[in-house]
């Protein structure tokens, strides 16, 4: 196992080097940082390819093969981010500053830091000579991600499945702690939610506005129709990741879900807020349109609403939510994304061993399943490879989820030094134990 100040030294000093690459997207230009990993890699032993959909937006497979076959262990970790106003930033956004126990940067969060942490921890294993007794560990960097992945992880698992084919995948969108109950909890992403993303409309009579009562307004109908898709708070609907995350962090409401959300308000509203979109269908209203010029009454207005479902549930059950919400007349609806929501089994081989980091690393502290209420490049996987069994976790302890959420595609994103070694020592841990 390498030393922790090895594994410290490599991932601070390459998470600064992939901070200072400027890789919003878009456009991306995420080639200059793959490179960079690709060189990182190869150096330590992995046997890397580039593959690309786009010129210029390559995506980064590295493979360290074992001795004889087994189970392939992946890494995943995009290196593209969104944009950032430097006018909004203490420091530079891509300076890769480390200030106050922290690195500084975009790109600190989401997710150059889990980047940083696997091809540390990889090229630590593989320059100290370890090689997979059974199977392969792979670390896969993509493109793409913050926009849709059809350059990134769509586009291998489409195109090149037999390369990125793997049974375990860790990625993004777990691992943080949080307090609750009296005690800390760290939150295994096991699932996500699907996106049914639709367009309600009304119609009337166009005329000209100087005389309101000459046309129909299409959008005097539609105005209490986005009020109560606001409103709405559709039924709850029992799926398993909510009831175990529940469970995990001691609420036991016996089926009632509307009580267990109650119960967990009381406690702490913070962990409501984000436990309340996993317990059933969300609306949330986003973009509008009716005329195109003022003094015209518009015959068509229309508001375009973005709709989260839960794992496993599609069109059939979105609809009768709406319906519930809206009543059956005096609209159109169609939908132009269905995606249904995917997720991954509660408990696993690689359940149990993140379990053991935490009893080790945090005896006081346990472990509960979530799911996400939007959806990572995990999706990609466990649509393409059923059997993979795909988890959301970097685990932080310093700054806890209600820290660094808003700072996730916000101002000052940054990681303590402190979480990212803590991070690179799981991902440098778990390959002995898997591929053995």
């Amino acid at each position: 196992m390498p030393e922790t100040a090895d594994l410290e030294r490599r991932s601070v000093e390459l998470l600064q080097r992939l901070i200072r690459f400027d890789t919003v997207n878009p456009p991306g230009n995420e080639e200059p940082a793959q490179l960079f990993l690709k060189e990182t890699l190869e150096a330590a032993g992995f046997e890397c390819r580039l593959l690309e959909r786009t010129r210029g937006r390559p995506n980064l497979v590295a493979r360290l093969r074992g001795r004889s076959d087994g189970p392939r262990l992946a890494y995943l970790g995009h290196v593209d981010t969104v944009l950032a106003n430097p006018a909004e930033w203490s420091v530079d956004p891509w300076s890769g500053e480390l200030r106050d126990g922290c690195i500084w940067g975009r790109g600190a969060l989401d997710m150059k830091s889990q980047v940083a942490a696997e091809v540390a921890a990889g090229a630590a294993l593989a320059e100290a000579g370890w090689r997979p007794e059974s199977g392969e560990l792979l670390i896969i960097s993509v493109v793409d991600e913050e926009a849709g992945s059809e350059d990134g992880c769509a586009f291998l698992c489409d195109e090149h499945p037999e390369v990125v084919r793997c049974d375990y995948l860790l990625n993004e969108g777990g691992g943080e702690a949080f307090e609750f109950g009296g005690r800390r909890h760290y939150a295994v992403c096991v699932a996500e939610k699907g996106v049914f993303r639709f367009t309600v409309r009304t119609k009337g009579r166009a005329g000209h506005a100087s005389i309101p009562r000459i046309g129909e307004n299409a959008l005097t109908k539609l105005a209490p129709l986005i009020e109560r898709l606001a409103g709405a708070r559709p039924a709850f609907d029992r799926t398993p990741e909510p009831e175990a995350f529940l469970r995990g962090i001691g609420v036991d409401a016996d089926g009632d879900l509307e009580a267990a959300l109650r119960q967990v308000e009381r406690a702490d509203p913070r962990v409501s807020v984000l436990l309340e979109p996993l317990l059933g269908v969300t609306f949330a209203p986003t973009m509008a349109r009716a005329s195109d010029k003022i003094n015209v009454i518009p015959s068509v207005a229309e508001v375009g609403v973005d709709c989260r479902v839960p794992p496993g549930l599609g069109e059939e059950h979105a609809r009768r939510r709406i319906e519930e919400a809206l009543g059956p007349d005096g609209y159109e609806l169609e939908f132009h994304e269905q995606v249904v929501g995917n997720r991954s089994p509660l408990e696993s081989p690689l359940m149990d061993h993140i379990r053991e980091f935490v009893e080790r690393e945090d005896p006081e502290a346990d472990v509960v399943p979530t799911a996400l209420p939007g959806f990572t490049d995990s999706r990609w996987f466990r649509e393409r490879f059923p059997e993979c069994v795909a988890y959301g976790w970097f685990p932080m302890r310093a700054m806890d989820m209600f820290e660094s959420s808003p700072l996730v595609h916000g101002a000052d994103e940054r990681i303590p030094v402190e979480d990212l070694v803590l991070a690179t020592r799981f991902f440098a841990e778990l390959p002995p134990k898997v591929l053995r």
